[in-house]
């Protein structure tokens, strides 16, 4: 029935590559719009004058999600794509000198705990990892890959058998408040916490449910030797295989509506392309704020600015470090963890002695480079790209002060300058139109946050969204979720017509 059907999907992210490759293996025509040189959206990379760094994100995990789009399609991914399963989920330093590694392997994490804090706490941890897996469980196929129910269905998608388990999840309680009934090292809080920022949010405001991301991390965590480039790319041949056609370094001005439908799209070179069906796969706010046209506008619910999610401040530069035994991913804690949060989303700052995420690039599978090495380093920061100016984020400052956490760890970088290579939220803005800089789209404060994304299905007919900004939520994995639910969607929609 969907023979000779066209569809446009309008960003090479991930959620708009998996939503191409769905459709085309329906034998939809599809065709995939991107302003970019590259396909990824968010998983881009840098050129620091020595080498390519990856620029976005860098945790490979929920590695079903990627073998299902390509078994789909009649591919392989083991095949496309070599990926490495890491050892180590990341090293941790504290500003008192002391560290912590997390295993894939349970009973090495709950050795290194209790030799770190205490008997109790890794018994904690013990506790703490039963109710990360059983949230995931509950969760993953009724909510993270189905199409976003409401939070009165729900509870009918899980039944009976696991309502218990629902309401264990503990919507109705912060995580960081959750944390304490499993440790009581204030170092391992912070590090369970930071788990809330692979949602773009604080610890302190987001639902204890989130802690189900730990078990997703224990799941396995991938190195990527072609780095996060390299999935796109995979995934971007899979669609080629399926006739998908992509057009690269080209933009869309607006997403068409005729007789109240969707039309097609009109470029920057002005010319229109018709289709059936369009699926914008950028920031979902773009749209609500009439990036792509006031005809489509009203059919997504704009963000407010209370409610962003995480945006960044990141370095990409090649360097040496010494001092700390870097891993592929390293975090560098300092003290007073909720004053961090309390700046990004109360006084809309950076706290000078932010959280630093650095991830070592060259470390895949244990490797120790001996010279200069390819490294992101990243602090949080708020949303507030469309209203910031330069000023607002002095890069020179910000360096030092993320460069002084890691020294007080024992991490010293061995850069005669600070990098060249800075993205801020006023950058991000620009790469990521209507995102203000958020990286995640809304954040996750308060039990109906997860409930109040934009769905697959818009108001517009023949409109769908997919992507990072919209149900299930950010992440590559959740992402790609969507990107599928998308082109469920589409299929079911259009199956009779």
């Amino acid at each position: 029935m969907t023979q000779g059907r066209t569809a446009i999907v309008v960003g090479a992210g991930a959620g708009g590559l998996a939503t191409a490759v769905d459709l085309a293996v329906a034998n939809w025509d599809v065709t995939v719009i991107e302003a970019s040189s590259q396909a990824g959206g968010k998983m881009r990379q840098v050129n620091d004058g020595h080498n390519a760094i990856d620029a976005g994100p860098t945790v490979f995990t929920m590695r079903w999600v990627f073998e299902q789009l390509f078994a789909n399609a009649n591919g392989s991914f083991d095949t496309a794509l070599e990926a490495v399963p890491a050892q180590i989920l990341a090293r941790h330093g504290w500003s008192d000198g002391s560290q912590l590694d997390l295993y894939t392997d349970h009973t090495a994490s709950r050795a290194a705990i209790a030799a770190f804090a205490s008997e109790a706490d890794a018994s904690g941890f013990d506790r703490f990892c039963q109710r990360a897996e059983s949230n995931y469980r509950v969760l993953r196929d009724s909510f993270m890959a189905a199409q976003q129910p409401s939070m009165l269905s729900l509870p009918g998608r899980v039944g009976l058998r696991q309502l218990p388990d629902l309401i264990a999840t503990r919507p109705d309680t912060t995580l960081w408040r959750a944390l304490d009934r499993y440790f009581t090292d204030p170092r391992l809080k912070q590090l369970f916490g930071r788990y809330a920022t692979y949602v773009g949010s604080s610890p302190m405001l987001c639902p204890a449910t989130l802690m189900l991301i730990a078990h997703v991390e224990q799941e396995g965590v991938w190195q990527l030797p072609g780095g996060m480039q390299s999935l796109a790319d995979a995934m971007v041949s899979l669609g080629r295989r399926c006739n998908v056609d992509y057009r690269f370094d080209t933009q869309v001005t607006s997403i068409d509506t005729q007789s109240g439908s969707i039309s097609g799209v009109t470029l920057n070179t002005s010319e229109q392309l018709k289709a059936d069906v369009v699926v914008f796969a950028g920031d979902c706010n773009a749209v609500a704020e009439g990036l792509l046209g006031e005809s489509i506008k009203a059919s997504v619910k704009p963000r407010q600015v209370t409610q962003r999610g995480l945006s960044a401040v990141t370095w990409c530069l090649t360097a040496e470090t010494e001092g700390f035994d870097l891993e592929y991913h390293n975090v560098f804690f300092d003290e007073n963890y909720p004053s961090e949060f309390d700046a990004i989303f109360t006084e809309q700052s950076i706290t000078q002695r932010p959280t630093v995420y650095v991830c070592a690039q060259d470390r895949v599978d244990g490797h120790k480079p001996t010279g200069p090495e390819r490294l992101l380093i990243l602090i949080n920061a708020p949303a507030i790209g469309d209203t910031a100016t330069p000023s607002d984020f002095d890069h020179s400052a910000l360096w030092q002060a993320a460069t002084a956490v890691m020294a007080r760890s024992g991490c010293r970088v061995k850069a005669s300058e600070m990098p060249a290579v800075v993205t801020d939220p006023i950058g991000f803005h620009a790469l990521f139109p209507g995102s203000a800089g958020s990286l995640y789209g809304g954040s996750s404060h308060g039990m109906l946050a997860s409930f109040t994304r934009a769905s697959a299905r818009t108001k517009q007919r023949g409109l769908y969204l997919a992507g990072g900004t919209v149900h299930p939520g950010p992440g590559v994995p959740m992402a790609t979720l969507s990107g599928r639910l998308a082109a469920e969607a589409i299929i079911q929609d259009y199956a009779d017509r």
